[in-house]
């Protein structure tokens, strides 16, 4: 079976692990694989998908000791490169008091891990069942380029986009442009995941259910998952199901969301890409998601087998 595309970042997440409630009382760092594709990969990886992550990091010490995590996770790393001349991307990460993470990113990121990938997309998409690609890749003028290539090459061969919109509005110099080129990436995909925040800002409907519905129709985008955080997810689109959320000891909610992406996209690759099975995985996402915020780290609370691991 071909491997799902996981196109962008890669970077090392070097998190403090307790709350703080200003960066200065930061007195460690521990380091964590990270980046949104990167860990929904990892986690689809763990759930039983083949897939396949497109992009790259520095040839340095930090790239290295990503490489050799994600062979461990068992990533395909064909279309991932370590680049020569740029430094890998690093992410210190502070947690406040109710588990939020705020970044402070240094190094060379997302430009040239997509350039380095441009001259094979082609090959690589054609060598895949399907496309996921995030929003932190459309930010500038050239990984945009290459992000809407993929796409364009994916729906073109018939094949599914999935997008996980992770819209952080500090990176982009105007907000109305980030909502419209967003929107813009979503149309006509198989799905699109959003948090309630994002679903607002890109429908313009302050409920969630009702900003589902009017993504599904404005973007003819087949279903459209919001997450809620502790209040669970819902789906709406070719499929509709509500799934309340779980209890968990949380302690730190980075890469939550990339759980979710990499359940629903773990379980659409086995069930052939059929809507289905969003509402079918969709409890099973919001649980593992749930247990992903019960240690530091996107992934070190989850277990490195989940497919036929217990949700909690």
């Amino acid at each position: 079976m071909q491997p799902v595309l996981f196109i962008g970042e890669t970077l090392v997440d070097l998190t403090c692990e307790r709350p703080v409630s200003d960066w200065a009382e930061i007195d460690a760092f521990v380091p964590h694989c990270g980046g949104a594709p990167t860990n929904a990969a990892i986690v689809a990886a763990r759930c039983g998908a083949p897939v396949a992550l497109g992009g790259g990091v520095g040839d340095d010490q930090w790239g290295r000791w990503l490489e050799a995590r994600l062979v461990a996770e068992r990533v395909d790393l064909r279309w991932w490169s370590l680049l020569p001349g740029v430094r890998t991307a690093v992410a210190f990460v502070a947690i406040d008091g109710d588990a939020v993470p705020d970044f402070l990113i240094y190094g060379e990121g997302i430009e040239p891990a997509l350039v380095a990938l441009e001259p094979r997309l082609e090959e690589a998409v054609a060598a895949s069942c399907a496309v996921e690609l995030g929003s932190n890749t459309f930010v500038g003028e050239r990984e945009r380029a290459v992000s809407a290539r993929a796409r364009e090459l994916a729906l073109g061969q018939g094949k599914p986009v999935v997008v996980d919109v992770n819209l952080r509005l500090h990176r982009w110099a105007d907000a109305r442009e980030a909502v419209e080129v967003v929107r813009a990436f979503c149309t006509d995909a198989l799905l699109v995941k959003v948090s309630g925040e994002e679903a607002r800002l890109l429908s313009g409907e302050s409920d969630a259910a009702q900003a589902a519905d009017a993504l599904c129709a404005s973007l003819h985008a087949q279903v459209v998952v919001v997450t809620l955080g502790g209040e669970g997810a819902l789906v709406r689109g070719a499929v509709r199901s509500d799934v309340d959320g779980v209890l968990a000891r949380v302690v730190d909610t980075t890469g939550a969301g990339d759980a979710v992406t990499g359940v629903l996209v773990a379980a659409l690759a086995a069930a052939g890409f059929e809507p289905a099975a969003v509402a079918g995985a969709l409890p099973r996402a919001v649980a593992i998601a749930a247990r992903s915020t019960e240690a530091h780290g996107a992934l070190e609370a989850l277990p490195v087998d989940l497919s036929a691991a217990a949700d909690r």
